[in-house]
């Protein structure tokens, strides 16, 4: 299965996806901020998509920046952006191109169809 690197501030939203995608056979590695995120995608040799909050504490659009780092160090990473903030078209305008986008609150359901969708692309 996938190894998925999952970006989020908020512990309570990131153990509940963390636990979702472990419940459907992938792997996962842990950040709840921009270094540490960048700190994986350095060091380690095998990560097969990004899910990524916009919004991360201090960093207005951390999110958009780790996502722009990790396909300049991966090119071809699959990246899925995730946020409760309304998204406009100056949102968007921020994703890098070929990324995938998955609205807060989500369900079960929707975090596996958007995971699916994220790794046959």
């Amino acid at each position: 299965m996938a190894m998925i690197l999952v970006v989020e501030d908020d512990v309570f939203i990131r153990e509940m996806a963390e636990s979702m995608i472990l419940d459907w056979g992938h792997e996962i590695m842990s950040a709840c901020d921009v270094p540490q995120a960048l700190t994986h995608l350095r060091s380690s040799d095998h990560i097969d998509a990004l899910f990524t909050d916009v919004y991360l504490k201090a960093e207005i659009h951390g999110g958009c920046d780790v996502a722009r780092e990790a396909m300049l160090l991966r090119p071809g990473l699959r990246v899925l952006y995730t946020t409760g903030n309304r998204a406009t078209d100056v949102l968007h305008s921020l994703f890098a191109v070929g990324t995938h986008f998955l609205p807060k609150p989500y369900t079960e359901d929707q975090l596996g169809m958007s995971v699916k969708r994220l790794l046959t692309a």
